[in-house]
């Protein structure tokens, strides 16, 4: 993908957001580190944008949840969360990058109840790469792949990598 198809595949989520959530006076949207945090900024423009509403993203980290933290790595890298609205009772939208195995979303879905009880999460990733190991959907998906488990899907942002671009690339052995 390239920055065009990319902001296609944000603006297709935005709208399909758009129809879903009418209220947004108990709506929000929380990025996942660290991709999915410009992911939900996009599309929180975006919805301000059309909708005439002035909205704000929070950001979610959910290293100390995941499951695999203390056998992946060897100090983990924790990064900041701030979600700036009070959760409870709103109706979220969790944003990331790529949904892969599921695991990544069910530590954040932990993390947020940490932080209140949302009235309902919803999940939007910009790609959904297949090979489920939790039984996690997303509710709104920029493009499906099929994807094979030695390969990987790298996004870059502008914000961090200097353009918008998705790569699919095979690992080699031993990586």
């Amino acid at each position: 993908m390239d920055s065009h198809a990319l902001d296609l595949a944000l603006t297709r989520i935005t709208h399909q957001i758009l129809e879903r959530n009418r209220d947004f006076s108990k709506f929000g949207i929380v990025g996942m580190q660290t991709r999915g945090v410009y992911l939900a900024q996009r599309i929180t423009s975006k919805i301000n944008e059309l909708e005439k509403v002035n909205l704000i993203s929070g950001t979610l980290d959910v290293t100390l949840y995941r499951d695999d933290y203390r056998n992946a790595f060897k100090q983990p890298k924790v990064q900041i969360t701030d979600i700036p609205f009070d959760i409870n009772e709103m109706n979220l939208v969790l944003v990331d990058d790529v949904l892969y195995t599921g695991r990544t979303v069910r530590a954040a879905l932990d993390a947020l109840m940490d932080f209140g009880r949302p009235k309902s999460i919803q999940l939007a990733v910009l790609i959904d790469r297949g090979n489920r190991e939790l039984p996690i959907r997303a509710d709104y998906v920029g493009k499906k792949i099929t994807t094979l488990r030695n390969q990987v899907v790298s996004l870059k942002v502008s914000e961090i990598d200097g353009e918008d671009s998705l790569w699919l690339m095979e690992l080699e052995e031993g990586d």
